[in-house]
This record gives structure tokens, sequence and C-alpha cells, in this order.
């Protein structure tokens, strides 16, 4: 930028109030002022936007070397897993066979789906009695008169 010192200040400030005059110069510096101090914010908020901007661009390229390292990690876990798994299927198998079923593997799970009268069924009577689940349907009206408030006689 410019390099403006004390007396090149001086002569500037004594050229405009020759060529302005004694009476505007005070209206046309607070203009300058004013201008000077927009100039300087706006410049601010380009530097900061840019600041932003790298800064994205660095916590992006920081998510993506997270990303690869967390697929990394997951992948080497997958292959310790199955390399465990394979190596302890044929003992498990030796040992179930050698001596009964005493060790066989549990049954796989399967879960029943969306069978809800199944999921609900298979819940004890004295729980759902506590629980407060109703076991009949009741019609709105039903419900209505159930909760109304007694008359008065």
């Amino acid at each position: 930028m410019l390099d403006f010192g004390f007396d090149k200040l001086a002569l500037i400030g004594a050229v405009a109030l020759i060529v302005i005059g004694p009476e505007k110069l005070p209206r046309v510096a607070r203009t300058v002022g004013t201008l000077l101090g927009k100039a300087q914010r706006y410049v601010a908020d380009v530097k900061a936007e840019v600041n932003r901007s790298i800064e994205l661009e660095e916590l992006q390229k920081m998510k993506t070397q997270f990303t690869a390292a967390v697929h990394d990690v997951e992948q080497s876990v997958r292959q310790e897993v199955d390399a465990a798994t394979q190596a302890l299927n044929p003992a498990w198998h030796d040992a179930a066979a050698g001596s009964g079923d005493a060790y066989a593997p549990p049954p796989v799970y399967h879960h029943p789906g969306k069978n809800w009268r199944l999921k609900r069924g298979a819940t004890p009577l004295w729980f759902k009695q506590k629980a407060g689940v109703r076991r009949h349907t009741q019609s709105g009206a039903a419900r209505v008169a159930r909760f109304r408030p007694p008359r008065k006689p």
C-alpha cells in the first residue's frame, strides 16, 4: 500500500485547503473519512469471507481424511472378524461333533417381521393389566361414555 508520512499528509491538507476552501473543507473531510471507513469495512469483510472459505476447505479435507480412516479401520476390523470366524468354525464343528450337542452353536435368530399380533400375543395378560394395555376394542362413543363424569340428580 501507499506510504504516507506526516509531511505528505500536511502537503495534501494544504492543497485541499486552497482548492476546496475553508468553508467546505470540514464537510469534505467528513465525507472522505466516512468513505474510507466503509472501504476498510468492505476489505475486512472480504478478508473474513476468504478466511472462512479457506477454513471450510480445510475442514472438508479433514472430513474426507477422517472418513477414509474410519473406512480403513472398519475394513481391517471386518477382515479380522472374518478371519477369526473362519478359524473358529472348524474347531466349533469338531467340538460339537465330538461331544454331542452340548457345544452346538446357538440357533440363528430370525426377526419375526412386522407381525404385531404375534408380539402382542406373546405378552402375558398380567403384564398387560398392570401396564394398562387395552385388550378389547372400544368405540369412540363408548370411550366418551365411560369417562364422562356422572350426572348429578
